[in-house]
């Protein structure tokens, strides 16, 4: 029996999407666009194969479908800019099988004009098809924070931009049947900018908090209580935290590769924020150091070398810079991280913590980096010998704050 909807692409977007759509009672099957990572716990996949969920290997299914969602990831290229190779495989792939009145649908973050300057001539070429005539066709940016339980896909709105007004409409009762409120764009470009605003808008107060973080450190100011205190203000203030840098899948834009045109905000909230795993290797030196010990030799345990607390998701995380700048300065490295198993920096596998307290205790540093719940941080704070707190998480007094 052919499904309701295909979702092209398995990855952060993509999954999250299906996991709300057979949840919805939606016939959903998914085609993967390349060696993507399961971003779901096993036990939520069995459930959603449980509920109907079908991977397909062949894209011969995706013709049979009322809705198609290509959610495929798009990386940072080598030029800096967005790779959307995948976008175009994706869209050849389907294209082939598209038949008339399919809705067809964008969420993976691309720059604005990418729905009909790119996606819109693959589809229409390789079909025969006309897209607001034959096939509908709109752009919804991906509203995913993946671990959140306040807000699912139900309770979180969802943005669409069609084409024509008539594909706004179908996208809208598609997604309609997912969230409890849909917001109509005024077409694509829109809907692909809101994207854009709301990646650049927690890259830029990500930014702001981290050179804060350096300023009120050179101070002697404690920053996490100017933020408690800020976060009473209530109008004009949206808190944010600073961190060792800034990891996910939704990468900052400037679109310079892209349009030749330059959002400054957003280039420079990408150079602060890549600066942060040298800040953080440099405070880390510093206190071995004020603690008669040298970076070289000295042994120095990472915990939690995930982008996001309470996930395996690696991606962007800051981690592995941080570690191979302290392997460079002559660090013995360990890691210890209850949803990573194994893990290499360098083509090298670095040591995992079993006992987390004893290695806390052999280790002459040791560095929280992602906060997961697991975390005993009183314990800790009192087991290790000198820890480095990079998300404020430890009591005050308890640790050394970034």
């Amino acid at each position: 029996m052919p499904a309701d909807l295909a979702v092209i692409g398995l990855g952060p977007y993509g999954l999250p999407l299906a996991q709300a759509a057979v949840a919805a009672g939606i016939s959903t099957i998914g085609y993967r666009t390349g060696p993507e990572t399961a971003f779901l716990s096993p036990a939520e996949l069995r459930r959603m194969v449980a509920q109907g969920f079908r991977a397909i290997t062949g894209p011969a299914e995706l013709g049979r479908v009322r809705t198609a969602v290509i959610c495929a990831p798009v990386p940072r290229g080598a030029e800096g800019g967005l790779d959307l190779g995948q976008v175009e495989a994706a869209a050849h792939t389907l294209a082939a099988r598209l038949r008339p009145h399919t809705t067809v649908i964008l969420e993976s973050p691309v720059p604005p004009g990418t729905t009909e300057e790119l996606l819109r001539p693959l589809l229409e070429s390789g079909s025969g098809l006309r897209a607001g005539r034959d096939f509908h066709l709109a752009y919804s940016p991906s509203r995913v924070d993946p671990g959140n339980r306040d807000f699912t896909p139900a309770n979180t709105p969802k943005v669409i931009g069609g084409l024509t007004p008539a594909c706004t409409e179908s996208a809208a009762t598609f997604y309609g049947r997912l969230s409890d409120k849909v917001v109509r764009a005024r077409g694509p470009r829109e809907a692909e900018t809101v994207q854009l605003l709301e990646t650049n808008f927690r890259h830029v107060n990500t930014a702001l908090v981290n050179e804060m973080a350096v300023l009120c450190h050179d101070l002697g100011v404690d920053l996490w209580d100017v933020i408690r205190c800020a976060e009473t203000k209530p109008f004009g203030f949206h808190s944010f935290r600073p961190g060792p840098g800034v990891g996910g899948h939704a990468v900052a834009q400037d679109l310079t590769a892209h349009t030749g045109r330059t959002l400054r905000m957003a280039e420079l909230a990408q150079q602060v924020n890549g600066r942060m795993p040298h800040y953080v290797v440099q405070r880390a030196a510093a206190l071995l150091n004020e603690h008669g010990k040298s970076a070289r030799g000295a042994r120095v345990l990472l915990l939690g070398v995930t982008y996001k607390a309470d996930l395996a998701d690696q991606q962007g995380s800051p981690a592995r810079e941080i570690a191979m700048r302290l392997m460079e300065l002559g660090a013995s490295v360990s890691y210890h991280d209850p949803h990573v198993p194994s893990w290499s920096v360098l083509d090298r596998p670095l040591p995992r913590a079993d006992s987390l307290y004893e290695a806390a205790a052999d280790a002459d540093l040791t560095i929280l980096l992602q906060q997961h719940r697991t975390y005993d941080l009183q314990g800790l704070s009192v087991k290790a010998q000198l820890l480095l707190d990079t998300r404020g998480a430890t009591p005050t007094g308890a640790a050394h704050r970034l």
